[in-house]
């Protein structure tokens, strides 16, 4: 299949392209980086969606969400992660231009699908943490209602191109695809500052908005004394500093492409170095692998599951004497679903 260069360049989008923008030393090495990445985030999300559906005791509502985020994240190293290793090892992309939309759907698809799952988590957290002892409890229906929605979300906003209403383009070194940020065509930026509006800038405020109330709750929550009812208020901050970390993780390897991206529309004249642009690219790509390992390095209870299957049958923490703990605490509160601020279990 013939290569083709983007939009924007003095070349149709569907002619090839003789100059190369690496050696392909270059591109070998960055084949190399998105294959380890691609390979790891594919074992480590199966583990974690494995280990989820074998033990029952793992399966809470937020669990509903995390397993959805690592489904995105299998999605993005399978449908994004193993094509750019194979392209960028090519030393163009050799799918043609079927494959570019392909691609660049699947990417975008699975990645606004895992950021608008960070805001279900978000929510829940914020509900279960910061609100619990309201009317409101965060259950199992209303779990499985946000994963739907972060689905409906994403497809609703990603198909437009597939019709006509934007496009896919090569980005970057040219061996991956994305939403067309660089045409200055009047129906393509109407969807691309809509897009960016609906798919980064509402699910990052309701990411910021609950988790800004979640880590002032958490520095008050910290304060409390331990107490035998509080050691299950001390899990619930557990799970909520997990969570914190995976979203700060989420954020700090998709902001750049999107600030990247928000810079290309807001100045047509802006001319960013290929080998540069393709940094948040690829920083992008590689979130597939922070989360799993996030989930099994911070969560006790998960940990002590997954660890003896990577490790056949060993496991170096089963001396920890909070893992137990956590098992039996996080099992109760799946019935109660309430702690109360002074650390008292409601049932």
């Amino acid at each position: 299949m013939e290569h083709f260069a983007p939009h924007g360049n003095t070349s149709s989008s569907h002619s090839p392209v003789d100059t190369k923008l690496l050696t392909q030393t270059g591109y070998t090495i960055l084949a190399v980086i998105m294959g380890v990445f691609s390979v790891a985030g594919i074992l480590l999300n199966v583990l974690v969606i494995v280990v989820t559906v074998r033990h029952r005791q793992l399966r809470q509502p937020l669990s509903y969400a995390l397993v959805n985020l690592a489904i995105c994240d299998l999605g993005c190293a399978v449908f994004g992660g193993l094509p750019t290793t194979v392209t960028s090892a090519m030393g163009y992309f050799s799918l043609g231009r079927v494959g570019c939309v392909l691609e660049g759907f699947a990417v975008a698809f699975f990645g606004i699908a895992s950021l608008c799952t960070i805001g279900v988590i978000s929510v829940e957290r914020y509900i279960v943490v910061c609100n619990p002892m309201g009317a409101v409890l965060f259950q199992t229906r209303h779990a499985v209602a946000g994963v739907v929605l972060s689905w409906v979300w994403s497809f609703v906003w990603n198909t437009p191109p597939l019709f006509g209403w934007g496009s896919f383009e090569l980005e970057g070194v040219k061996t991956s695809c994305a939403p067309n940020w660089y045409s200055r065509d009047v129906g393509n930026m109407s969807y691309i500052v809509i897009y960016l509006f609906f798919c980064f800038a509402v699910p990052f405020s309701v990411i910021t908005v609950s988790y800004s109330r979640l880590l002032w709750t958490l520095r008050q929550v910290t304060k409390l004394q331990v107490s035998e009812a509080g050691s299950t208020n001390r899990v619930e901050v557990q799970v909520a500093r997990m969570v914190v970390v995976m979203v700060l993780a989420f954020l700090g390897t998709w902001l750049p492409y999107a600030a990247m991206a928000l810079a290309v529309i807001m100045d047509s004249s802006l001319n960013i170095d290929p080998l540069i642009a393709t940094i948040p690219v690829y920083l992008a790509k590689s979130s597939t692998v922070y989360n799993p390992i996030i989930y099994i390095f911070m969560n006790r209870q998960f940990r002590g599951y997954a660890v003896p299957i990577v490790l056949c049958g060993w496991n170096p923490w089963a001396t920890d004497p909070q893992t137990s703990e956590g098992e039996t605490t996080v099992t109760s509160l799946n019935k109660s679903q309430k702690v109360s601020p002074k650390g008292s279990l409601k049932e």
